[in-house]
């Protein structure tokens, strides 16, 4: 096991959250020209990162994958304070979550601000801030020995060709897709991909990103965990999925009974790992969650957030608008 030590510094005080009390659109319109601002690792405004000084051992595993710090129980992880910061993050957690051999993950959280929710945000610059991201993600993730071995997915087969021109231009990943649009595509129609036909022995990491244009897209990637991931060493990392419109029964059963099985099928073998969902209006808020750390519901008083309600499992989004939230 290779090991390396690398220590990060930061000017400002650290930012602290006290201890919680305790309570049991269409598809993107194909553009060429992308403005990614400063979001990710490659900040382009010169602010810099707030934080503490910090000491972080890295190991590399037998098996190739970077095993970080671990947050654990009594390690208190403030809500980022930028888009560098999450994605530090979200990789120190999806490396505890390996550690722990969780197989399939979750990654969820806003990319038109951290303080935004869905739909604040035109679809398009959504996916491209989310393609942005998942790029700067798997640099920081994925060893640079492991990346020929990391298929990510894609939607539908158009969205690779945007990324290859964008953010995943020159690089070795495997840029690979969900659907395959067909002439009908606009009544709802789409060529079936088997994913036992594009899975290759070598493949190690699946990453998919933002499957929830089209409802087929998550039974795909259902499809995926079971053909080639359920029974193998192999990981899959669901990125962006909104799957909190399954949870909560945005889709009907009656009218799409297999996308709301995955409610029982699928999402109790899955690890969420990341998240931030924000709560607008007057009792607005935002549930936070950092694995291995609690499951964490926010108000923002001035300039910081405080944490006002914690609990191990993931409480539902009506729970925390209606319950939590304005009993605070």
């Amino acid at each position: 096991m290779q090991l390396s030590v690398s220590s990060m510094t930061a000017a400002a005080s650290p930012l602290t959250i006290p201890s919680c009390p305790q309570h049991s659109l269409h598809r993107r319109h194909r553009q060429i020209a992308f403005e990614f601002g400063c979001i990710g690792g490659r900040n382009n405004c010169g602010v810099a990162r707030r934080g503490r000084v910090v000491a972080v051992v890295e190991a590399v595993s037998d098996s190739g994958w970077s095993s970080g710090n671990n947050f654990g129980a009594d390690f208190e992880v403030p809500f980022p304070t930028d888009y560098t910061e999450l994605l530090e993050q979200a990789k120190e957690a999806t490396e505890s979550a390996l550690k722990d051999e969780k197989q399939l993950m979750e990654i969820e959280f806003p990319t038109s601000g951290l303080g935004s929710v869905p739909g604040d945000g035109e679809g398009g610059t959504e996916m491209t801030g989310s393609m942005q991201l998942i790029r700067e993600f798997c640099d920081r993730f994925v060893t640079p020995e492991k990346v020929t071995r990391t298929r990510i997915f894609f939607p539908e087969a158009s969205e690779v060709k945007v990324a290859r021109k964008s953010a995943f231009e020159g690089v070795s990943f495997k840029l690979d897709y969900l659907t395959k649009p067909s002439f009908f595509q606009d009544f709802g129609f789409f060529t079936e991909v088997r994913m036992s036909d594009r899975v290759k022995p070598e493949d190690e990491l699946f990453l998919v990103a933002y499957p929830h244009f089209n409802v087929d897209e998550m039974l795909v990637v259902e499809e995926l965990y079971k053909e080639a991931v359920a029974n193998t060493g192999r990981k899959l990392i669901i990125f962006n999925g909104e799957l909190d419109r399954i949870r909560s029964g945005y889709y009907p059963p009656f009218f799409y009974p297999k996308l709301a099985a995955l409610s029982q099928n699928l999402f109790p073998k899955m690890e969420t790992v990341y998240y931030i969902h924000n709560f607008k209006g007057q009792n607005g808020g935002t549930l936070f969650r950092c694995y291995p750390g609690p499951w964490k519901v926010l108000r923002k008083f001035g300039n910081k957030r405080t944490c006002i309600h914690q609990q191990d499992t993931m409480p539902s989004l009506k729970e925390v608008a209606l319950n939590i939230l304005p009993s605070s």
